[in-house]
């Protein structure tokens, strides 16, 4: 069963995600604000769901942090449609974004497909912890360094802009 914690201060949204996601059988725990996620936060869970717009710490600020210890998918569920705030939000290490009002088949959708693709990430990293790799295309060099439970990529631009 995954584990799923939901960093979101709207009590209704938290509890209808939680009925939702419970009778998809995931395992839930929820936190009212981004202090209370931070706190609950460990390596069991398998995705964290935050809303951008909260109390005391934004969900930006919380992404960051969790990023500091831990590459667990996180998915930004929030009413900040602009352009600029998905950009922040993934550039701060989200995984996906989603704008309410959302679609719970979209939400499960989007849920499912980030716990997969992490799941692949470890299992080919459990096999191999120390490979390393280089792809060239279109003048820019990808490098895949390997790590157990981890997988990095850098992009390097392969010419110079001077």
């Amino acid at each position: 069963m995954n584990k799923l914690l939901i960093i979101e201060d709207d009590v209704t949204i938290r509890n209808a995600l939680r009925i939702l996601l419970e009778n998809q059988g995931y395992f839930i725990e929820e936190a009212h604000d981004g202090e209370e996620g931070l706190q609950k936060f460990d390596s069991t869970f398998d995705l964290l769901i935050i809303d951008i717009m909260m109390p005391n710490i934004s969900g930006i600020e919380v992404c960051r942090r969790i990023r500091e210890k831990s590459y667990v998918p996180i998915l930004f569920l929030t009413a900040k449609s602009l352009e600029t705030d998905k950009m922040e939000a993934l550039s701060a290490g989200g995984d996906d974004y989603l704008v309410k009002p959302f679609s719970y088949v979209e939400l499960i959708a989007r849920i499912q497909a980030l716990i997969r693709r992490c799941r692949v990430y470890d299992n080919a990293d459990a096999s191999d912890t120390t490979a390393s790799s280089t792809i060239e295309r279109c003048g820019l060099t990808l490098y895949t360094i390997h790590k157990m439970q981890q997988c990095q990529l850098r992009w390097q631009t392969a010419c110079s802009h001077g």
